[in-house]
């Protein structure tokens, strides 16, 4: 059978990541979880170390420091293509993201190369957020649209399956953006290697334990990164 991995990143998530993987291996007995914990002082990846020693499906990369979303999904697709896992999703810790819509992703991954949890597709599904957060998310999606012509209604979620053959198709060591700004890069470099996409419809629902990582920075980045990624396409430097 196909093996699916998992890719979480965390940074002081202890309230939320043993009931996490406990709900992300009950989903299917071939999949399996990889945590990347940039060194979270609340014991995060000691939780996690503890999970381990009864569980073999559970995997974990302890990073020495806060390194950023971008890198540890990267470390995470490596570590996944090394393992030679057949499908890789990208799940936030903090069950914004539900676990129980993975069996729709690895039913849609059977016909598609990337599939994206959209929240904007045939409407908006997000639940708890406030107004101003809600309309940079999707004024996000938009800009990236009609500047790159990326063609898809959620360019920077990030509940996403990957085929193996597509990570392996992008040169992960040329990755170096975070936050809404990787979720774009990495849309649009599949999109633009001729990957097959589909949006598969998601309610998001806005964590209820720890903090959100969002900064304007993150929002600075990504406005930057569309115009780069246009250009480079232009001229054939993707």
């Amino acid at each position: 059978m196909p093996k699916t991995l998992v890719v979480t990143p965390t940074y002081n998530e202890a309230e939320n990541i043993q009931k996490l993987i406990e709900s992300v291996l009950s989903q299917d007995p071939d999949v399996e979880m990889l945590v990347v914990d940039d060194n979270s002082p609340d014991g995060t990846a000691t939780i996690v170390e503890q999970m381990q020693k009864d569980n073999f499906r559970i995997h974990l990369i302890n990073r020495t420091g806060k390194m950023g979303l971008g890198t540890a999904y990267v470390a995470g697709f490596k570590y996944a293509i090394e393992k030679k896992f057949d499908y890789i999703l990208e799940m936030d810790a903090d069950f914004s993201h539900n676990p129980n819509d993975i069996p729709n992703f690895l039913k849609k991954i059977q016909e598609f190369d990337v599939v994206l949890g959209s929240r904007y597709f045939g409407g908006v599904r997000i639940l708890n957020w406030p107004i101003r957060r809600l309309i940079l998310s999707y004024g996000a999606s938009l800009y990236t649209r009609i500047i790159t012509g990326l063609p898809i209604k959620d360019a920077t979620g990030g509940f996403k399956c990957f085929r193996r053959n597509v990570l392996e198709a992008i040169n992960l060591d040329e990755i170096k953006s975070n936050g809404y700004a990787f979720q774009i890069e990495m849309n649009f470099k599949a999109w633009k290697k001729g990957f097959k996409i589909f949006e598969l419809p998601i309610i998001f629902i806005d964590r209820t334990s720890g903090h959100s990582k969002m900064s304007k920075k993150i929002v600075y980045e990504a406005v930057f990164l569309v115009w780069k990624l246009k250009f480079r396409s232009i001229f054939n430097k993707l």
